[in-house]
C-alpha cells in the first residue's frame, strides 16, 4: 500500500483541526484516498514551520492550504492526473 497523499498537520485542542479532519473524511470518501495526521506537539521543526497556521493540509508533501480545507480544490487536485 502506498503512502497517503494527504497529511494534516495538527495540534491537540485545535477546533479548526477537528473541522479539517471531518472535511478530509468527506474528500477521501469520494476519492478513495487515505490521509494521515502529524501533531506539531514536541516537534520543533513542525512547530517552527507551521506555528499558529494550523491546521495545514499537505498534498504530496507540499502545502495545499491552512486553517480550512478547500474541499472542492482538494478533490480536483486529487483527481487530476499527475504529470
Amino acid at each position: 500500500m502506498r503512502e497517503p497523499r494527504i497529511t494534516l498537520i495538527t495540534r491537540p485542542g485545535c477546533h479548526l483541526c477537528e473541522d479539517a479532519k471531518e472535511a478530509l473524511d468527506r474528500v477521501v470518501a469520494v476519492t478513495g484516498d487515505r490521509w494521515i495526521s502529524k501533531d506539531v506537539t514536541g516537534d520543533i521543526e513542525l512547530e517552527r514551520e507551521y506555528g499558529e497556521r494550523l491546521p495545514v493540509v499537505l498534498l504530496d508533501g507540499k502545502e495545499h492550504g491552512y486553517w480550512r480545507v478547500e474541499e472542492e480544490r482538494l478533490l480536483k487536485d486529487l483527481t487530476t492526473p499527475q504529470l
